[in-house]
């Protein structure tokens, strides 16, 4: 089965479209109020999975988040995301055992609900959408023949926007990622089983 291969190059396309589209839609819609650009620092926790003797474990680490949102409802909203991490997958089973660094590069598109309340200062959210997760081998490997890999995911959570001024505010939130867990198109490190990655963050945001 073939699978989606991202270059390095068609990544940071990507990366700049989605930043260059957020800033254009917050400067035309400023005048609303609906727009906001989100920046958040995040965790990164992985479940362990095994299957047929073979374990995959992963460590934990932190990264970075930017989105873009749209709130076109009082109590619905879209929102359009991008994620980097790094961490190394550690395979072990009754032969040997791996392992391979790789950064994470997360893409990701979500339905949001608001959920109204009378406090102007605190408000929560929900969400649920679909994105890829890229898994991207660095030169630190331990072994032969681990290649780019993407991942299709289903991600949800939510999260409180602690408004501080009408336009700022600080962002507390947690994501899950399902996915199948990568094994970096090598055969034998393939546990054809779904994993889940826990997202926690917080940050700061901007309305316009």
């Amino acid at each position: 089965m073939n699978r989606l291969k991202i270059s390095k190059r068609t990544l940071s396309g990507l990366i700049a479209v989605i930043i260059v589209l957020s800033l254009s839609a917050a400067n035309a819609l400023a005048q609303e109020g609906r727009s906001q650009i989100n920046l958040q620092g995040t965790g990164v926790i992985i479940k362990d999975s095994d299957s047929g003797g073979l374990t995959q474990q992963a460590t934990r680490s932190g990264g970075f988040l930017v989105g873009y949102s749209y709130q076109f409802h009082r109590w619905a909203g879209v929102e359009a995301n991008y994620g980097y991490s790094r961490n190394t997958q550690k395979f072990s089973g009754t032969a040997a055992e791996t392992a391979i660094q790789s950064d994470i590069h997360q893409i990701t598109g979500a339905f949001v609900l608001h959920v109204p309340v009378e406090t102007p200062i605190v408000k929560p959210y929900a969400l649920a959408g679909t994105g890829v997760l890229v898994f991207d081998p660095t030169d630190n490997v331990r072994i032969a023949g681990a290649d780019q890999q993407s991942r299709a995911a289903f991600v949800y959570g939510g999260g409180l926007d602690f408004e501080v001024a009408h336009t700022f505010g600080i962002r507390a939130e947690y994501r899950g990622f399902v996915y199948k867990a990568p094994d970096f198109k090598i055969g034998t490190l393939d546990l054809d089983k779904f994993t889940h990655l826990a997202q926690p963050s917080v940050g700061i945001f901007f309305r316009f």
